[in-house]
């Protein structure tokens, strides 16, 4: 059964909105507990100055870390579900191997071979190395991840197309996430246009909030007023 996808142009509007934007959006439809759906701070966004990243996840656990490894690294195996992927695609790696601190997934040649597959992003709880060559070989690629390393071991993937949890957000294949420098959410599926929408609404409102801070028409009475939750 082929993997749902939305329109094009609806993800190029989710898009130009960033994801603090959309995640205010989608609180506005009471889909889930406003304490869930995005990633903690345990991991972080390598280029927060490219366009927010928007695309269907891949999912899959591995490890880079493991001495002495003799198993298969699979990269043919995840090149075959990268391949099969509804476009664009996000890639999560869960690592679930030997020392997470030194297990590193992706650099310059990966994030080259999976942006040519049809990637536009790569997310793990490990790490990342070749920071500067990702930024010039691949410019609109976006990268999450604990950290940098220098090396990264012997790569293996395993268990594809599996729930994965990455930093404290749960997604499963197909999943549509959104990431920028704010950090990483998944966006209901169902909603996606409900919420770009929305998102328009979101960014009037802070506009007019920030022009009434800035004017003289300002009161506290009139403040305390716009922080009482309404619908």
């Amino acid at each position: 059964m082929a993997t749902p996808t939305l329109p094009l142009e609806l993800l190029d509007r989710l898009r130009s909105f960033d994801t603090a934007t959309v995640s205010n959006a989608i609180e506005h439809f009471k889909l889930r507990d406003q304490t869930t759906g995005y990633i903690n701070n345990e991991i972080k966004c390598h280029f927060p100055n490219i366009q927010p990243m928007v695309g269907y996840a891949i999912t899959c656990t591995g490890d880079t870390s493991c001495p002495n490894d003799s198993r298969p690294s699979n990269v043919d195996k995840l090149v075959e579900v990268i391949e099969a992927a509804p476009k664009p695609s996000v890639i999560v790696v869960q690592h679930t191997g030997h020392d997470r601190s030194r297990s590193c997934f992706i650099g310059d040649i990966f994030s080259s071979v999976t942006s040519k597959l049809g990637a536009v992003g790569f997310v793990t709880d490990a790490n990342v190395r070749d920071v500067a060559g990702i930024a010039k070989r691949t410019p609109e690629y976006q990268v999450f991840s604990a950290g940098t390393v220098a090396s990264h071991g012997w790569g293996v993937f395993f268990d594809f197309n599996i729930e994965v949890t990455v930093a404290g957000l749960t997604i499963a294949p197909g999943d549509l996430l959104h990431g920028d420098a704010n950090g990483l959410i998944s966006v209901p599926f169902d909603s996606a246009e409900a919420i770009a929408d929305r998102a328009v609404d979101v960014i009037a409102a802070e506009k007019e909030m920030f022009a009434f801070l800035a004017g003289d028409d300002f009161t506290i009475d009139e403040l305390k007023k716009r922080f009482v939750p309404h619908d």
